[in-house]
């Protein structure tokens, strides 16, 4: 799926425009010849999983490992800028918008070759397009790269230019493509029209099969302990002063998947920030002592934009499966929202680096969060009302709900071991048994959330999704009904219900919406159907504060996952020779 600083509300205006002729500068802006980063060094960055696949375009290479991976190897035709939410022409030096107000003629900038020394073609492109598209590999692209659920049309002028024609007009257009590694022809081809996608760059296959056009070339990967990357000596960008980057000879992303043991190594110096950047509140006093002494540097950046939420399981009910499902009942669900402590959990768990939030847009999100979307704050007399209204009550007296059938209503909470997220359950489980609930926590590693998920063996889930841009319309994947993330219930054929029918309109009227505010207005509806329905309740956004070792410099924080790595071309190293 891959959802900041205020200066994004007035950048997203000019984003969202058609840029009708955009060339990019390759420096940063924070580099010149004088006072620029000197190339070299090496930093090891942690990461708390790993990934099944290096191949972002497969259905199990949506985690975020596999994106760190895909981030460090691969480039974009154009990138989205995370502090200003602009879009930069990357791969593409440039492009030009028809009077039509749909085709888009892109061209490649003259020179780029893949790490293997073959040249970036237009063929690459068209063939990028081919593989997200391709029923066979379902990729969790495709969706995104969709328009009212019909492909772009990409067409060949030569070697370095071709056409972008969207089904119908746009609005975000070419932000569209931020979401599309683009993919070395030369080498996948073959195993693409064998059927045999799935079977490359996985952590079997030797590592110099897996070519980009990225900073970084993966040169080692330990299972269990770390992933090496080394400079890509062939890639395209350099810095104002003509410097090509990356700065870094080197970076490891060492495998830590509990949330102490990476504290720990950080404040020990033996990492030097993390991928999923933002510091436990926990940890916040200590970060600040270790600051204090020039031994750490925090940065406080915002709310953040990918708040944790609470999904129920809204897939259709296997025949077999005899059970109650009581949270199918929207007016259970509003129970439970109306029934938890929102403050209870930013004041706990969060040490009050969070506010209570209703929805999943959160305040940090200025350009389209609704104020006015629905919320209801701690009250259990109406959540025992509503409840009532599902059919649901304290039967007997002994302080839990039953259903008319007399069941105990009693579900399990899968959620992720070792992870912030793993506290917050323990206290809606609390709270939840305030309510008569009884809740069974399961506590499980990303990868066998994503197993149980994909499979649709869950009641609920309390987890997190990394959205890819702040534009919705840019998350197709999540807000429509026949979205791969479509999270409660995802890749409907058909829509399954009146509401998210309703959702489908608005999301095609936002997209297409000539200015701003008919798109906020669209989608401002959206968030309030969502805050109605809850298929998946909000509790909490973080603020985003984030701790690196002094020898980190150059970095340029934003609030969107992952906070540093979006921009590791330009991360460098103080010790650096």
């Amino acid at each position: 799926m891959a959802w900041h600083t205020t200066s994004i509300a007035t950048a997203m205006v000019g984003a969202l425009l058609a840029l009708a002729s955009c060339r990019s500068n390759d420096a940063p802006a924070t580099t010149s010849a004088s006072t620029g980063p000197r190339r070299g060094g090496a930093l090891v960055a942690s990461i708390r999983s790993e990934p099944t696949t290096y191949n972002r375009y497969l259905p199990h290479g949506a985690g975020a490992a596999t994106e760190a991976v895909t981030l460090l190897t691969q480039a974009r035709l154009a990138r989205v800028n995370r502090v200003t939410d602009a879009l930069e022409p990357w791969l593409a030096e440039g492009w030009t918008l028809a009077a039509d107000g749909v085709t888009y003629t892109v061209r490649l900038r003259e020179g780029i070759t893949f790490s293997d020394g073959q040249p970036l073609t237009s063929d690459d492109v068209l063939f990028s397009f081919r593989v997200a598209y391709d029923p066979k590999v379902a990729s969790p692209l495709a969706s995104g790269l969709k328009v009212n659920g019909k492909p772009v049309e990409v067409t060949k002028i030569d070697a370095r230019q071709f056409t972008v024609r969207f089904p119908e007009p746009f609005a975000p257009g070419l932000r569209l493509i931020d979401n599309l590694p683009i993919l070395p022809k030369h080498k996948l081809e073959a195993v693409l029209d064998a059927g045999q996608f799935a079977s490359v760059w996985t952590p079997s296959k030797p590592l110099t099969d897996v070519v980009g056009l990225g900073p970084f070339l993966l040169t080692e990967h330990v299972a269990g302990q770390r992933l090496v990357f080394t400079r890509n000596p062939r890639y395209f960008r350099r810095d104002a002063a003509g410097q090509q980057l990356p700065y870094l000879d080197k970076l490891t992303l060492a495998v830590i998947p509990d949330q102490n043991t990476e504290a720990l190594r950080l404040e020990a110096g033996e990492v030097d920030l993390m991928t999923n950047a933002d510091i436990r509140p926990q940890d916040h006093a200590a970060f600040k002592r270790l600051a204090e002494q020039n031994r750490l540097k925090m940065i406080e950046v915002s709310v953040g934009l990918d708040p944790d939420f609470l999904s129920f399981n809204l897939r259709a009910a296997p025949h077999a499966q005899k059970r109650p499902r009581w949270w199918t009942r929207k007016e259970f669900r509003q129970a439970i929202s109306c029934g938890v402590d929102r403050q209870a959990i930013v004041n706990t768990v969060y040490l009050g680096a969070a506010v209570p939030i209703f929805g999943p847009v959160t305040p940090g999100n200025r350009t389209w969060h609704a104020a006015d979307a629905p919320a209801c704050a701690l009250d259990r007399a109406k959540a025992k009302q509503l409840f009532a209204t599902a059919g649901i009550s304290d039967r007997n007296g002994d302080g839990q709900l039953e259903d008319a059938a007399g069941h105990v209503v009693r579900f399990s909470m899968i959620t992720q071991a070792g992870h912030l997220r793993e506290r917050v359950s323990s206290v809606l489980q609390d709270q939840l048994k305030q309510l008569g609930i009884a809740v069974d926590i399961v506590p499980l590693d990303p990868g066998g959330i994503f197993q149980r998920w994909q499979k649709g063996d869950y009641d609920a889930i309390y987890f997190g999704l990394q959205a890819s841009s702040t534009d919705p319309a840019l998350n197709g994947d999540f807000w429509l009904s026949s979205g791969a993330y479509h999270f409660w219930n995802p890749s409907q054929p058909t829509p399954a219900t009146p509401w998210e029918r309703r959702v489908d309109e608005l999301m095609r009227e936002q997209a297409t919406a000539a200015d701003l505010s008919g798109r906020q207005r669209a989608f401002a509806e959206i968030q309030r159907i969502l805050g109605d329905e809850l298929p998946s309740i909000y509790f909490v956004a973080p603020r985003v504060t984030l701790a690196t070792s002094p020898r980190v410099v150059n970095a340029t924080p934003a609030p969107q996952i992952p906070q540093l790595l979006w921009s590791v071309d330009t991360l460098a190293a103080a010790d650096a020779r």
